[in-house]
């Protein structure tokens, strides 16, 4: 079963259910897919693309809310971020991407912080579902100044 066929049972059983939160959720998510291909025909690596790209909104949403303290946003976004999340693979745990990062700059031949950036790109080709922000922040002691 593809991703976009999960969305569409997800849209279907939250309507029966009447989970009003969880509906809008999952029709934001096939609103992305079919703002891209009006037809929604994309592949599951696309999908997975645009729904990352649309939990990092999220995130930076819920980032923001917390700053200004509004806490019925807080509370709403962070049940978004969940349903979201159902949709994308398992994360990587911190020890697993650690391995990874380590890796790629034995790959990359990275020295410095300069090479940051092939280091990344070495991470990307290496496993795709490392989370970004983790990876940098691992990856930048490991390099010298």
């Amino acid at each position: 079963m593809t991703i976009i066929e999960k969305l569409n049972e997800g849209i279907k059983d939250a309507m029966r259910s009447r989970e009003q939160l969880r509906l809008d959720t999952l029709r934001m998510l096939k609103s992305k897919i079919l703002a891209v291909d009006a037809r929604g025909n994309l592949p599951d690596p696309e999908v997975l693309k645009l729904f990352k790209t649309y939990l990092g909104n999220l995130q930076e949403a819920l980032d923001q809310s917390l700053a200004v303290n509004r806490t019925e946003m807080v509370e709403k976004l962070k049940n978004e971020i969940i349903i979201v999340q159902e949709f994308l693979p398992k994360a990587l745990s911190t020890e697993e991407t650690k391995i990874i990062v380590q890796q790629a700059i034995i790959d990359s031949g990275a020295k410095t912080k300069k090479d940051l950036g092939l280091v990344m790109k070495s991470i990307m080709k290496i496993n795709s579902t490392v989370d970004g922000k983790l990876a940098k922040d691992l990856a930048t002691p490991l390099l010298d100044d």
